[in-house]
């Protein structure tokens, strides 16, 4: 009961880690938020969407659903630029460095996006492990994770992997392997990630907005021109 309230009193960052199932030594595997429960072991998965604008969840077949707090921030892995967007994975328990290169994509200036895996990095929440997203260099920044090119130098460890969709909706889709960047080593099943390497369009009604802000904007300069004249 004690060490039960012990991990009650890390505080809601801490529990984040529940979005991860740890590996026991026995035949079964508990879930990583301190309430010592053991989980089912049908099939358990962790999924990890994110895209180039600061939207990312991690869903997990116990339940989990957790938006992933980012940051632009500098990048302390090999080459690492400064500000750039950078995501908390929640405590993954041995995730494993790298990157990810996407495939060329024409007219860019560096051949397509990367995704970057820091295990050691300390993320905006404060938990250590973090996902960093380099987006295509492009000449007018269209979206967060938009750099000034690639990092200076790739870790060792990279893989490329190919997209899918089409321009403007276009996504990868990623379950790396042990030893492959962004295994997390201590998670009792697979873990899949989704990079979404193109900003997503604006939602109807967020378009609506936009639209009526505009058409004030349009009013505003008529009536300012009425009174000039």
């Amino acid at each position: 009961m004690e060490h039960y309230m012990d991990l009650q009193k890390m505080g809601a960052t801490a529990l984040f880690g529940a979005v991860f199932l740890l590996a026991s030594t026995g035949a079964n595997a508990t879930v990583y938020d301190g309430s010592d429960q053991p989980a089912a072991q049908q099939a358990f998965s962790v999924s990890i969407v994110v895209d180039e604008n600061g939207n990312g969840r991690l869903t997990n077949t116990a339940g989990a659903n957790v938006a992933l707090p980012f940051a632009l921030q500098n990048d302390p892995g090999p080459g690492g630029l400064a500000n750039v967007l950078t995501y908390s994975l929640v405590n993954p328990p041995g995730l494993t460095a790298g990157d990810v290169l996407f495939s060329g994509e024409p007219g860019l200036v560096f051949g397509g996006d990367i995704v970057r895996f820091n295990p050691t990095e300390r993320c905006v929440d404060g938990t250590i492990g973090c996902l960093v997203f380099y987006s295509d260099n492009i000449p007018i920044a269209d979206s967060l994770a938009d750099t000034s090119g690639p990092p200076l130098a790739l870790y060792p460890n990279t893989i490329t992997v190919s997209e899918m969709g089409v321009e403007g909706n276009d996504f990868a889709v990623y379950t790396p392997l042990p030893g492959q960047p962004g295994f997390v080593a201590g998670a009792a099943g697979p873990v899949t990630y989704t990079l979404i390497s193109d900003a997503p369009v604006p939602e109807p009604s967020s378009l609506a907005i936009l639209a009526v802000g505009l058409a004030g904007a349009g009013l505003v300069r008529r009536q300012l021109r009425r009174r000039v004249s």
